[in-house]
């Protein structure tokens, strides 16, 4: 039949066409798109509940004018295979994914809520959400790297996992386009001094440079690739508190500190709408949560490498090293959000967001030019302080 555009109307037949309702009366359906990408239909009835996501062969958000291979949604299947190997706690069971449509069935989170849209309103992050993700990072990066999977096995995830478009995406707007002019980039009228500073700065995109260099060419493990606070839902489910990370149609094999950079980017903007807003918070300790989890987890992990050629010695160096540019990234996704492409509204939603930008902005230079000497939390803890 070839690929269609699912529509609302669409649905009920389309999941019984794939097995997914049987002969039950019609759900009701409705549209709950609300990323950048892709449609997401919620069908429901009395008795069960479930979620459609769907491809299309644009961005929705620019329709049209700017068309995008649905492909990516062989990705976003393929993440989630292997994340359920390892960690099926921290993502939607996939009830199916259809490879002609581009299109997955899974549960249905809308007993979750959206993190950033917590934090916005003025929720805080518990103590277990950002432990959670960093331990998520670990399994799915460690069982998918050199150490955690035999070495035929990762030459076959590296070619199966390469996606040149979207990895081509992320190169321009995120790693490239905020320090030239183009098209794409906007900011507020307040902040055009710092947005020309920034493209005349050499030191600033000599660093920048070497971050995109390591994202185009350092293929350590498997990636969720666009890992942020919007990209993960939380909540209550049995008394027990319930993450689960979504949406990793931007996976690849990359550098392990592109993911953690860019939750520990949202975490430190989230802490500037806070501040904004006089509220009494310390966002940046998800830093110190997330790679706390992080490393330990990597670590226990690491008695089960495949090579042991790789000793402890060298688990240290590795660690020290994705630290490291989990910082660098963190600055370039501050960086870009305030005066490339795609704002957050954690910033945009403020009374007046200009001063928090601002602060954000240098927060993010910062970040990337002194990333060698900001060698633990408390060095990133100090440097917001400074800025505040």
């Amino acid at each position: 039949m070839g690929y269609r555009i699912l529509e609302t109307e669409d649905i009920p037949a389309y999941l019984r066409e794939r097995g997914h309702w049987g002969e039950a009366a019609d759900p009701e359906v409705r549209e709950v798109s609300d990323g950048n990408m892709n449609r997401v239909f919620l069908a429901s009835s009395a008795h069960r509940s479930l979620a459609v996501k769907q491809a299309l062969p644009w961005v929705r958000v620019a329709g049209p004018s700017w068309p995008m291979n649905p492909d990516r949604a062989d990705a976003e299947a393929r993440a989630y295979e292997q994340v359920a190997k390892v960690a099926p706690d921290k993502i939607p069971a996939i009830l199916g994914y259809d490879p002609e449509n581009y299109a997955l069935v899974m549960e249905d989170m809308s007993d979750l809520e959206v993190l950033r849209t917590l934090l916005n309103e003025g929720a805080s992050y518990g103590t277990e959400t950002s432990a959670r993700i960093g331990e998520f990072v670990a399994q799915l990066t460690f069982t998918t790297s050199d150490f955690g999977m035999p070495s035929a096995e990762r030459k076959a995830l590296v070619a199966a996992s390469v996606s040149p478009e979207l990895c081509k995406i992320t190169e321009d707007v995120v790693l490239s386009e905020p320090y030239i002019e183009h098209e794409h980039n906007h900011w507020l009228p307040e902040l055009t001094d710092l947005a020309a500073e920034f493209r005349a700065d050499g030191v600033l995109r000599t660093e920048v440079a070497d971050l995109r260099h390591t994202f185009m060419t350092s293929a350590q493990a498997l990636l969720h690739g666009d890992l942020h606070t919007g990209s993960v839902m939380v909540g209550e489910r049995d008394g027990a508190h319930v993450v689960r990370v979504f949406d990793p149609e931007f996976s690849f094999v990359g550098p392990i500190g592109y993911d953690l950079g860019l939750y520990w980017a949202n975490a430190l903007v989230s802490e500037e709408r806070a501040r904004a807003l006089g509220r009494l918070t310390d966002h940046a300790d998800q830093v110190r949560l997330s790679w706390e989890a992080f490393e330990t987890e990597f670590r226990r992990l690491w008695p089960t490498r495949v090579d042991t050629f790789f000793d402890d010695a060298y688990l240290d160096r590795f660690l020290r090293k994705v630290w490291t540019e989990s910082v660098g990234y963190a600055g370039t996704e501050i960086v870009r959000r305030i005066i490339g492409f795609a704002h957050l509204t954690d910033l945009t939603t403020l009374p007046d967001p200009v001063p928090a930008s601002r602060r954000a902005l240098l927060l993010g230079r910062e970040l990337i030019v002194r990333r060698a000497e900001l060698t633990d939390v408390e060095s990133v803890r100090r440097l917001v302080s400074s800025l505040a």
